[in-house]
């Protein structure tokens, strides 16, 4: 387990994730004291689980989008002198053993972040036309941002607290993922890539790995373009 003295927060946003709240919390709790739950207006108790699970819980009154409440999580452990901000999402998709090899990373290679990539480690169950779409928003995104990235909407990262003072998150929905990318970009982050695996299991695919999600991720992509 990653001392809290090592200054690390895990911030994860949660919209209506009751049925797997607990079971995330408990596979990142075992890596990483510091965590912090924002419940982003849901209409269940996912708070209430991931209070008893043991995670510090924030909570939005109405549901504001993802990038929202990861910006309200990264606030609230960049308040308390979190050193490092890991990003993880809430429906069991990611290992949080890798936490401890993307911290280690980071002070190796005195990265400003460390991105997972599914595409450089595995995924799991993966639906066909789900990876289309990702990698149609990797070609995209590097086009944009001119990062050579092999994966880009992962949401398993890891800041070091300078950078996060540098791409704070304005977009409130998905796309709120390559607007980070494209701040990076701006500030000349240094960023490193690290393997990863994602698992796409039936509770995922259905609450926010399906396809409508990769679809509605392309026009969020499309719109921030045009409106700058």
């Amino acid at each position: 387990m990653i001392p809290n003295d090592e200054g690390l927060w895990v911030v994860v946003p949660a919209y209506n994730e009751a049925a797997v709240i607990a079971t995330t919390l408990a596979e990142l709790l075992a890596v990483a004291g510091n965590v912090v739950v924002v419940d982003d207006g849901s209409t269940d108790d996912t708070a209430e689980r991931a209070r008893a699970a043991g995670a510090r819980v924030l909570r939005h009154v109405l549901n504001l989008g993802q990038g929202a409440a990861l910006q309200t999580g990264i606030d609230y452990a960049l308040e308390r002198g979190a050193r490092y901000v890991c990003t993880f999402d809430a429906d069991g998709q990611h290992d949080a053993r890798t936490i401890e090899a993307m911290l280690a990373l980071a002070r190796t290679s005195g990265a400003d972040a460390v991105l997972g990539s599914r595409f450089l480690g595995t995924t799991e169950g993966m639906p066909r036309l789900r990876g289309w779409f990702l990698r149609a928003a990797i070609a995209f995104t590097r086009l944009q941002t001119g990062l050579p990235l092999t994966d880009t909407h992962n949401g398993l990262r890891l800041f070091a607290a300078s950078a996060l003072a540098r791409v704070r998150i304005e977009q409130p929905g998905m796309a709120h993922a390559s607007e980070l990318l494209e701040r990076i970009a701006k500030e000349r982050l240094h960023v490193v890539e690290l393997p990863t695996t994602v698992r796409y299991t039936d509770y995922s695919k259905a609450k926010g790995q399906k396809l409508s999600q990769s679809v509605r991720i392309m026009f969020d992509l499309l719109y921030a373009a045009w409106s700058r």
